[in-house]
């Protein structure tokens, strides 16, 4: 796992706005259909790099780079560039057959550049900040941690259209996992032949998906993403060319949008009460939670045994009022959650019934100031203290979170007898460093999924994690978890079953305690059709939109 709020909020937030913020060019009655089909989308930054192996975010790449599959409707792995695949009885073999396709330099697209791929995006030299994702496959981590060689990695290519990949155990999301650009081809010949400047200017790249890239010098505020010719299924792209431009403010942003230079831009808290009864308004909701996590290993030993009391947990979460921090305090549309899990990231495979709902546990996310108090009183006499004075750590990057501690610590401090909440904003690296030194009290941070489904935040809470900054620790918690990617990884109901019972107990406990789900408010003509957009990912697919 790798995107808590210093990276996510801060760093894949502009991700988010940059693979979205789709403007159209307008067009007259006398444009041919070329013209039309040309798009003018904003991003908030620049692009640092267009090296699969080293990026740090898909949102915009995931429109040039496809693996075995890309990302449909609802999440739903589709066709990419394997053509068929098969998967062994026991669930550690995946064998797939990619179809007749070419690189946008006409080259073949061969089962040897996956094995490449993989190989240079484990090599530690490499230093690829995604390289997490590949564990569960053979030898993955074993290879990225240096202690066996990159021809170890459990992939290879038996001949040229076919890729068996060796697992360590199943992985139940694995088919999700291969729509992942990260997973997707590279051209050794393409690597060799630019040496240090691969990857770092459109030219010195070639690409394998419905777009590639021109006009991007690495440092640049514009490039385009032009129609890729030899892509293998261009007969569905209808967008010829999309322009990219740096807009650093939504209100640049609204003006490009009012002046039919955009076709889709992201609204700020004062726009979105302007214009949420816009025709052209549109809600996207993201699989990203902010939530509270818990120092159960603070050097205080008193704030310890606070912290540790599950009474006390429960009453400050019962103490947030998440409608009134979503509509009033951030007023930007963002969600409520119901747990620990995010809304929309993936359904029951049974029922289709969204894990969201499955998860939930009465008196846990409410709102309840009398029962808040109740076990806050309760929490303070197992403690043995009559006050608690605790400070909350977070990012002063997010223009988000001034407002949320601004509320939290009123909110605490005028329900729970007692309680003085200390406000400790410092700039974003800081946190995160103050975080890995388990330098907090209480921490302000916040999860997105990097695929669909509910082990990539179950996996945060586990003991000795990375990301589990505040040293949670549950043995029952532990156990599921351990059986849902073991045990019962094959077995797709029972491992459902388990991560239900697993988030259940887990927001029960009140290890970390979620405030809200991001929902990304925006202006969209409503000419700006076919844009394909998932909670997790590769967010944004632009391979089936088109201006009508």
């Amino acid at each position: 796992m790798k995107k808590l709020r210093a990276i996510l909020l801060v760093a894949v937030v502009g991700i988010i706005t940059v693979g979205l913020a789709a403007c159209g060019q307008s067009s007259s009655k006398k444009s041919n259909s070329s013209e039309r089909q040309t798009l003018n989308l904003s991003t908030t930054a620049p692009l640092d790099t267009i090296d699969v192996s080293k990026s740090t975010g898909y949102g915009q790449t995931g429109n040039t780079f496809e693996s075995f599959y890309r990302l449909g409707k609802n999440g739903q792995p589709t066709a990419g560039l394997a053509q068929s695949a098969k998967k062994s009885k026991d669930g550690k073999t995946w064998t797939f057959t990619l179809r007749n396709a070419k690189w946008s330099n006409g080259d073949k697209i061969t089962a040897q550049d996956f094995v490449y791929s993989w190989r240079r995006t484990l090599n530690p030299k490499t230093k690829s900040t995604y390289a997490y994702l590949f564990s569960g496959i053979k030898n993955a981590d074993k290879v990225n941690a240096g202690k066996l060689p990159p021809s170890a990695v459990g992939i290879k290519a038996t001949d040229d259209k076919t890729v068996v990949v060796q697992l360590e155990k199943p992985i139940a999301y694995f088919k999700v996992l291969m729509a992942y650009p990260l997973f997707g081809p590279q051209s050794q010949k393409a690597v060799q032949k630019y040496g240090k400047k691969y990857g770092t200017k459109s030219q010195y790249m070639v690409y394998s998906g419905p777009f590639k890239i021109e006009g991007w010098n690495g440092t640049g505020n514009k490039w385009q993403f032009v129609k890729n010719n030899q892509y293998w299924d261009k007969s569905v792209v209808k967008l010829k060319k999309i322009n990219y431009t740096v807009v650093a403010s939504p209100t640049t942003g609204l003006e490009l949008y009012q002046q039919g230079k955009l076709d889709l831009t992201p609204l700020s808290n004062q726009q979105i009460k302007n214009y949420k009864r816009n025709k052209e308004f549109k809600q996207y909701p993201y699989s990203l939670v902010s939530f509270l996590e818990y120092n159960f290993k603070d050097e205080s030993k008193t704030k310890q045994k606070v912290m540790s009391n599950r009474n006390i947990r429960t009453a400050i979460s019962l103490t947030v009022d998440r409608k009134q921090l979503t509509k009033k305090v951030l007023g930007d549309g963002s969600a409520t959650p119901t747990g620990f899990v995010a809304s929309k990231l993936a359904s029951d495979p049974k029922t289709g019934v969204d894990f969201a709902k499955q998860q939930a546990v009465p008196n846990t996310v409410d709102h309840n100031e009398k029962l808040a108090k109740q076990y806050w009183e309760k929490g303070l006499k197992q403690v043995g203290v009559k006050k608690v004075s605790l400070s909350i750590l977070a990012s002063s990057d997010d223009p988000t979170t001034s407002p949320v501690t601004q509320y939290l610590k009123a909110q605490l401090e005028k329900v729970l007898p007692g309680f003085d909440l200390n406000i400790r904003n410092v700039p974003g690296q800081v946190a995160t460093q103050d975080a890995l030194k388990g330098d907090f009290d209480i921490y302000l941070s916040g999860w997105g999924a990097d695929f669909n489904d509910p082990i990539s935040f179950l996996q945060i809470p586990e003991s000795g994690t990375a990301y589990n900054y505040g040293k949670y620790r549950n043995a029952t918690y532990d156990k599921l978890i351990n059986r849902a990617q073991n045990q019962d990884a094959n077995n797709t109901d029972k491992r459902w079953d388990d991560l239900v019972q697993a988030a259940k107990l887990f927001n029960k406990d009140q290890g970390m305690t979620p405030l809200y789900q991001q929902v990304t408010s925006y202006l969209q003509k409503s000419s700006l059709k076919g844009v394909i957009h998932n909670t997790a990912g590769t967010q944004w697919s632009y391979k089936y939109a088109y201006m009508k």
